[in-house]
């Protein structure tokens, strides 16, 4: 059998593996069963597509979207590896000759949508086939509680019982707290499976919340700052795509949108023209993105407030997927609360129990509060988002943007002490609108209803400012004072106010001047391209020119030729020969043969036009200059 560092480097041109992913194959090839959690970028598919190459038999991937799987079987025989999909992108006679093919070996690993997985034709295929391994890709879609539930995904288990040897087993995902996590084991019948956690932190991203009014003046702003950089806007309407779309277009930025009220051809020609670079800013609803592997992604906007922290952790986290620092903006403002009230009310439960369908109303209402409260929080932006997913954290991150915000801290603990006298003498009845107005002494009808002025505490707090009193609320319910039910219209409740009896307990709250920042991190982990020189960066543009002609003249994505981090890693190592060009990351054998001699012509036309060049300064030739 061949080695698993011999595939790594021939077919993928890396030369080590990376955290996780070897203890994940060698797993597989003891033949254990796999439950993998690694956030986007972490190289999920190498570590089922190796093995499947070291395998007898064929690796059926299971998968959620078209994209995903085009897009994944475009890299793998772009590499060399022999794969195929199949999903209602093809026509029958098309499906038929893929399952024949796969049938005789003409295919290692064959992507399936899980509707594909009851087809008789499928099923024919499958009872006559080796089939050495399942793999369920995006397997939080399994569960009711995930972010993105599938129905058909619960048909996988009774695919795989239906073949007569069992195959291994593994599912992977980006986002899974510990009851979607269980509830994958349990529902695919994984047996005693190899877990592994790699960690939910991403590195090379800046999380940036900014609670701002004029959010087109800030999105304008920050496009105008990086006008080579390519990013995703995520709007929550259909209405704010179209209008925020419309404004960048006038405004001269190369930008397209995407949402489910547009053809199926307009969005397919919309998403295309976003992944080969032909308009780097795209503007869309979260219909788009799940299987989107674009590896440039320099920032990732958010112009309302997501509606859970699974979907933000996944949107947000399509930025940066090859390493190099990006930035992700959530734009907030009170109005995305009820915005997404609104829409969580008219969710669509078709497919779902009648019996669980408030158990996930009342899941989705705390998911919307856990988003509120990282929206408002004054602490480190990073850890929140690590805690939430159950990692223990440390000291705030120091590369996010409430990090780098300047606070003036102000003793509330008086405040805070009239918010619990608020709630105790209303009972625990009423929400967070209703309390406020009863401290600020409001002049509203439902007030007046349930005769608020009687209250002691009815404008107890009248000179404070309400966006004050919300921030304290919120980080009262953050330290335990106060919680809110989880229900559809939740309410403010007591909790462990006993720290609070005790007279040296002070409610200490951090706040800022809100001000239209720049978008700039004040400090960013340091970038691959920061290596090169001028003469570095002009080589760069050079072999970005020669990726893009070659991406037109294939039909293929820029990324999926050559990453901007390969091409930088060219700039640096200046390979003069194919064995030089092997020791370039992200090249391997099979792009050699199809493009490492024209990269290698260009990279000697720029050495004789620049004979004196130097492309790039390291700690290894500094010493140089």
């Amino acid at each position: 059998m061949r080695q698993k560092e011999e595939i790594l480097k021939e077919y993928f041109g890396y030369d080590s593996f990376r955290k996780g992913q070897e203890s994940i194959i060698n797993a597989i090839l003891e033949g254990r069963d796999i439950l993998a959690v690694m956030p986007t970028g972490a190289g999920k598919s190498i570590c089922y597509q190796v093995p499947a190459l070291m395998l007898p038999g064929i690796t059926i991937v299971i998968s959620p979207l078209i994209s995903l799987m085009q897009d994944q079987v475009k890299a793998l025989n772009e590499n060399g590896i022999h794969a195929a999909y199949i999903n209602s992108s093809l026509s029958d006679s098309q499906i038929s000759r893929a399952l024949e093919a796969a049938a005789n070996g003409g295919y290692k690993i064959v992507y399936v949508a899980p509707e594909r997985l009851e087809t008789r034709e499928f099923m024919g295929f499958a009872s006559r086939t080796d089939i050495a391994m399942v793999t369920v890709d995006e397997a939080h879609c399994i569960s009711q509680w995930g972010q993105d539930f599938r129905p058909s995904y619960l048909k996988i288990i009774d695919f795989v019982n239906s073949l007569k040897k069992r195959p291994i087993l593994s599912a992977f995902t980006a986002t899974a707290t510990e009851e979607v996590k269980n509830d994958i084991a349990c529902i695919l019948s994984l047996r005693d499976p190899h877990v592994v956690v790699t960690g939910f932190d991403r590195e090379n991203l800046y999380y940036q919340v900014e609670n701002l009014k004029h959010k087109d003046d800030f999105i304008v702003s920050y496009i105008e700052k990086h006008p080579q950089d390519s990013g995703i806007i995520y709007c929550a309407t259909r209405k704010n795509v179209e209008a925020l779309h419309e404004l960048l277009f006038q405004r001269g930025v190369p930008v397209t949108k995407y949402h489910a009220g547009l053809d199926n051809d307009v969005r397919k020609k919309n998403q295309d023209d976003f992944i080969y670079d032909r308009a780097p800013v795209i503007v869309a609803t979260n219909a788009f993105g799940m299987g989107i592997d674009k590896s440039n992604v320099r920032y990732v906007i958010h112009y309302n407030m997501p509606q859970s922290m699974e979907n933000y952790y996944q949107e947000a986290g399509r930025a940066g997927r090859d390493g190099e620092p990006s930035t992700c903006i959530l734009l907030f403002s009170a109005q995305d609360i009820m915005i997404n009230k609104f829409l969580l009310e008219r969710k669509d439960f078709s497919g779902v129990e009648p019996e669980d369908i408030e158990l996930i109303r009342q899941r989705d209402a705390k998911r919307l509060q856990v988003m509120e409260g990282y929206c408002r929080t004054t602490g480190c932006l990073r850890n929140y988002i690590l805690s939430y997913f159950g990692e223990k954290t440390g000291a705030p991150c120091d590369h996010c943007g409430n990090c780098h915000r300047e606070y003036r801290e102000v003793d509330m603990t008086a405040e805070a002490k009239a918010i619990i006298n608020c709630v105790f003498e209303t009972k625990g009845r009423y929400g967070l609108n209703i309390v406020l107005g009863i401290l600020l002494g409001a002049k509203r009808a439902r007030l007046r209803e349930i005769k608020a002025e009687t209250y002691k505490t009815y404008g107890a707090l009248k000179d404070k400012n309400e966006a004050e009193l919300r921030l304290l609320i919120s980080q009262m319910i953050l330290e335990g004072y106060l919680y809110q039910t989880e229900d559809r219209y939740s309410v403010l409740k007591m909790g462990n106010i006993a720290p609070l009896k005790d007279e040296s307990t002070r409610v200490i709250l951090r706040m800022h001047e809100e001000k239209e920042p720049s978008g700039k991190p004040k400090s960013a982990k340091r970038k691959s391209t920061d290596a090169l020189t001028s003469a570095g960066y002009e080589l760069f543009e050079r072999l970005r020119a020669l990726r893009l002609a070659i991406a037109r003249e294939e039909a293929l994505p820029p990324y999926i030729v050559f990453s901007d981090k390969t091409l930088i890693d060219m700039c640096v190592k200046m390979p003069s020969d194919e064995p030089e060009m092997l020791g370039v990351s992200g090249v391997g054998a099979a792009k050699i043969g199809k493009y490492g001699q024209r990269f290698l012509e260009e990279i000697e036309a720029f050495k004789l036009q620049h004979p004196e060049a130097l492309t790039s300064i390291t700690e290894e030739n500094s010493e140089e200059i």
